[in-house]
Parts: C-alpha cells; structure tokens; sequence
C-alpha cells in the first residue's frame, strides 16, 4: 500500500495544527497562573489605596471597593497638619540625588580597574568584596553608627551646617553599592579590550578611556542602577530612623511613621502617605523601564 503526496500534507496539516492547539493551552496556563500570581502582589497595594480613599469603616477588613470616597486623608498629609511633607520630599529629592550620583560614580570607578586592568590579586579582591553581598544589611548598622558619630556629623555647629552634616550621615553608608560594583563591572566586561588597547597606545590616559569609551559603552546599564539606587534610597527607613536626626530632616519614608502617634494613630492618613510614597517610584520605574530592562539584560550578558 502506497501513501500518496496528499496523504503526507494532510498527516503534516494536523500534526501542525495539534502543536499549535498544545502552544495555545499551555500559554493559556502560563498566562492564567501569572495573572494570579499578579494579583496576589498587587491587591495589598489596591487595599492601601482604597483604605486611603475611605473616610470611616474598618481598615482591618479584606474588601474589593471602598465604602466611601474622600480625599480628606490625603489633605491632611499633603497641607502638613501633622508631618511636614513638603519639607520631606525635598530631604528625599536631596538625599536621592547625591546618594544616587555618588554611588554611580563611585561604582563606575571601582569597576574599571577590577574588569580592564590587570594587576595581582584582581578577582580576589573583587569575589572578596562580592562575598560581603552574604552579610544582611542589618549587620553593618553599629559600624556604621559609630562612624557616623566618630566624623562628628550628628554635632550641633549650626543650622547650614547641621543641615548638610545629617545629609552627608544618611547618605554616607550608601555610598559604596556591591550590587552596583558587580553590575558596571560586568557591564565593562563587554567592552573590547581592542578599543582600550587602540587608545592607550593613541597616548590616552586611564580616567580618559573610563570616560570617553567605558561610561559611553555601558550607559544603559548604569541607568539600570541608577534606577535601582533610587528606589532603594527613596524608600530607605530604618537607617533614618535610627539616627538621631532632627525631625525636620528626616526622609518622606521614614517620616510618615510620625502620622502613627504613641496613644493614637491615624491609619487612612498614613495609608495616604504609603500611597504618595510610591507614586514616585512608579513614575520613574514606568518611565525608565526599558532602559532598565536593556541595563540589566547587558550586564548579565557581560
């Protein structure tokens, strides 16, 4: 018995037609479980919004709609009737830029001798610093207390100098970022030694290829950390909080606890801070995500 042409294109016909028919269930499954998955992450912050859109009703409860709409919560955070937040979103914008400028430069600096130079020891020095990564945050917080108050930065001299020494207290410990060594250095990494080779033969000095090849060349993914570096210091809580700052210098994070008095603590209100807390955060993420994404993908692919 013979199987013609015909017979053959049909066969194929369904096999084709039984794999995209497998394609669509198991996409369809994929995308069923990330969708739940999605809204399992997301319902807290629903439940914070309409927490904060509620003026009575209890918080305590798991609800899909507000019982009631008004934005009296949000007046009263954003007119400071019980914290300054004016003056804390300009300590977070301070504190985010200088903390952010400084840890990218610093990062990108660091990174070059330990991707393009060769010296004994190199990767030793750099898996050393990497294994710190292990340490939980929590561990450097004496140390760096103890710095703090050994640099003389939490002292009285006067209030312009008061006010750039507690900057300089809360934005100091960030400074030096691991996460941001390892990411600009993976990012150098990419970089063709032909072109650094080319131009220090050309007579160019080290500090002129890190500027004019390696910050060019791997920019995406300096905003990729830049970006991080942001959210990371935007939300930052527990080493402001731990510093005995003046009030008046705390970040947006760290002082919306004050809305959360020791006898009486205005729940919605502090859900409507929670809320413009993390406004900024998404503006910027949504805005950026692309070059978030290509900064990440490059320096895992360096």
């Amino acid at each position: 018995m013979t199987t013609s042409p015909t017979d053959f294109a049909q066969a194929a016909a369904q096999l084709k037609a039984r794999h995209r028919r497998q394609v669509r269930l198991q996409n369809f499954a994929a995308y069923t479980v990330l969708v739940l998955i999605g809204l399992v992450m997301l319902y807290p912050f629903y439940w914070t919004l309409i927490t904060s859109l509620e003026p009575t009703g209890n918080i305590y409860e798991a609800k899909l709609a507000p019982s009631g709409v008004s934005f009296k919560n949000y007046a009263q955070v954003l007119t400071g009737t019980t914290v300054p937040f004016w003056r804390m979103v300009v300590n977070s914008v301070v504190i985010c830029t200088v903390g952010v400028l400084g840890s990218v430069t610093f990062a990108a600096l660091a990174a070059y001798p330990l991707a393009k130079m060769r010296f004994p020891g190199r990767d030793l020095i750099f898996y050393a610093i990497l294994a710190l990564v292990v340490l939980p945050n929590e561990s450097g917080l004496i140390v760096n207390y103890i710095t703090t108050i050994k640099l003389g930065l939490l002292e009285q001299r006067g209030p312009v100098w008061d006010t750039l020494t507690q900057y300089a207290a809360i934005v100091l410990p960030s400074i030096a970022s691991i996460i941001g060594l390892f990411l600009i250095r993976q990012a150098y990494m990419g970089v063709p030694i032909e072109l650094i080779e080319a131009a220090r033969i050309d007579g160019a000095k080290e500090l002129t290829i890190w500027r004019k090849i390696m910050l060019p060349l791997s920019m995406p993914t300096i905003a990729a950390f830049a970006i991080l570096e942001f959210v990371a210091l935007w939300n930052s809580f527990l080493w402001a909080r731990i510093l005995p700052l003046d009030p008046q210098m705390l970040p947006l994070s760290a002082g919306l606890l004050e809305l959360s008095g020791t006898f009486a603590t205005n729940s919605r209100a502090t859900m409507a801070g929670a809320v413009l807390v993390i406004i900024p955060i998404l503006v910027v993420f949504a805005s950026l995500q692309r070059y978030f994404m290509k900064g990440i993908e490059g320096a895992v692919k360096g």
